[in-house]
C-alpha cells in the first residue's frame, strides 16, 4: 500500500511542471478564481469600534430654517436633512450607521408629503411642533411633540400638516442594511391594494386584544404610541439591569418589537451613571427630555433636550442625567441582529 501512495505522489509531482506565479494568478482570474491566502483582507481582526457622534439642536436647529427656504415637498418628494458622521463608510453611502440611517424632516402648515411605499422599515418621532398627522394604509396618525409614528415595510404613507407652526421629526430607517442585502424597493402613489387595518380603540385595554389575523404580520397593528403614554409607562417601570427605567415599544398581538426589523425604547434616568454595557446592535438616541452626559466608547458626550446621537455596533455606552432625570428615545438594530443569531450583549 505505501509503494502505491508513493508512486502516486511521484506521478502527481512530476505532472505539476513549474509555473510563474503571475501565468498562475492570470488564469485563475480568468476562470474567476483568487487565491484567499493572498487577500489582504481575509481573516483580518474586525476593525475597532467607530466613534458615537452628537448632532446639537443648537447647531442643527438654524440649518433645519435654511432648509424649509430652499425645498418644498411639491419637488423633492420629501423635505429631508440626513444625519451623516464624519466617518468615511458612512460619508461614502450616506448613512449614520451600518445598518440604520436617520434624519430629519420638516413640514410646514399647509404642505402635504404625497403617498408612497418601500420595502425599508421607518419610523418618525416627532421632536418639535404639533398638528401634522402621518396616514398609515389608509389609517390617520395625529403627530404630537415625543410620539413614535410608525411606518412598517410596504405601507402606504403620506404627511398632512393642518396645524399653525412648522413640525419637525426624527426619520429612521433600515435603508443602508436593505441595500447591502439588496431588498430595496419603492412604490411612488397612487395608493392601491390599500390593506385592512384594526382601531386603535381594538388595543385601549390593557392585557385584551382582538382575535385577529393581523398577528401573522411583520409589524404592529398599532402605528401610534403617544409620548405621554410611553413616559407614564417608563415612569412606573422597575430598574433595568443597567440601572435605567427601560421600556421597549411592542407590538401588542405578540409581544414583540414594533417591526421585524427595527427595535425602540424609551430609557429614564438620574445622576448615578447607568451600568456600562455594548451590544453588537448599534443605536441612534434622541435626548426626549432633560440633559446628560454619554461615555461611549472612550468619547463623552454631553447632550440636552432634542440632541441627537450615536451609538456604533460592539461599543460600550453608559449615561447619566446632569440635571435631575433625563429622557432618551432608542431606536436599534437589535432585532435584526436577534434574527441573524448575532446577537451578543456584554454587561
Amino acid at each position: 500500500m505505501q509503494s502505491v501512495v508513493a508512486e502516486m505522489r511521484k506521478v502527481a509531482a512530476m505532472s505539476a511542471a513549474p509555473r510563474e506565479i503571475s501565468d498562475v494568478r492570470k488564469a485563475w482570474k480568468e476562470a474567476n478564481l483568487a487565491p484567499l491566502w493572498e487577500n489582504a483582507k481575509a481573516h483580518r481582526p474586525a476593525p475597532p469600534p467607530a466613534a458615537g457622534y452628537l448632532w446639537s439642536w443648537d447647531k442643527i436647529r438654524p440649518l433645519i430654517t435654511a432648509a424649509i427656504e430652499v425645498a418644498s415637498p411639491e419637488a423633492v418628494e420629501r423635505r429631508v436633512l440626513q444625519l451623516v458622521p464624519p466617518i468615511p463608510e458612512c460619508q461614502d453611502e450616506q448613512q449614520t450607521s451600518r445598518t440604520l440611517a436617520a434624519n430629519i424632516q420638516i413640514l410646514l402648515p399647509g404642505e402635504k408629503a404625497r403617498p408612497h411605499r418601500h420595502t425599508m422599515n421607518a419610523l418618525r418621532f416627532v421632536l418639535e411642533g404639533s398638528g401634522a398627522a402621518t396616514i398609515v394604509d389608509g389609517k390617520s396618525c395625529p403627530m404630537e411633540e415625543g410620539d413614535l409614528i410608525l411606518t412598517p415595510a410596504w405601507t402606504w404613507h403620506e404627511h398632512v400638516h393642518q396645524g399653525s407652526g412648522p413640525i419637525i421629526w426624527l426619520d429612521a430607517l433600515d435603508v443602508p442594511f436593505q441595500q447591502y442585502m439588496g431588498t430595496g424597493a419603492f412604490q411612488p402613489g397612487p395608493v392601491a391594494e390599500m390593506p385592512e387595518t384594526v382601531a386603535d380603540a381594538a388595543f385601549a385595554v390593557a392585557n385584551v386584544v382582538p382575535d385577529t389575523s393581523y398577528a401573522t404580520r411583520d409589524y404592529s397593528p398599532v402605528f401610534r404610541y403617544p409620548y405621554a403614554s410611553t413616559s407614564a409607562a417608563v415612569a412606573a417601570a422597575p430598574p433595568a439591569r443597567d440601572g435605567s427605567r427601560r421600556v421597549r415599544y411592542v407590538n401588542p398581538l405578540t409581544g414583540g418589537p414594533v417591526m421585524s426589523l427595527l427595535d425602540c425604547y424609551l430609557l429614564r434616568f438620574g445622576s448615578t451613571p447607568t451600568q456600562p454595557r455594548r451590544v453588537s446592535g448599534s443605536a441612534i438616541c434622541f435626548a426626549a427630555a432633560g440633559s446628560g452626559r454619554s461615555t461611549i466608547g472612550d468619547t463623552e458626550i454631553e447632550w440636552q433636550k432634542n440632541d441627537i446621537f450615536s451609538i456604533p455596533h460592539w461599543t460600550r455606552a453608559s449615561h447619566r442625567a446632569t440635571r435631575g432625570d433625563a429622557t432618551l428615545f432608542m431606536v436599534t438594530d437589535d432585532e435584526v441582529m436577534r434574527r441573524l443569531e448575532l446577537w451578543r450583549e456584554e454587561p
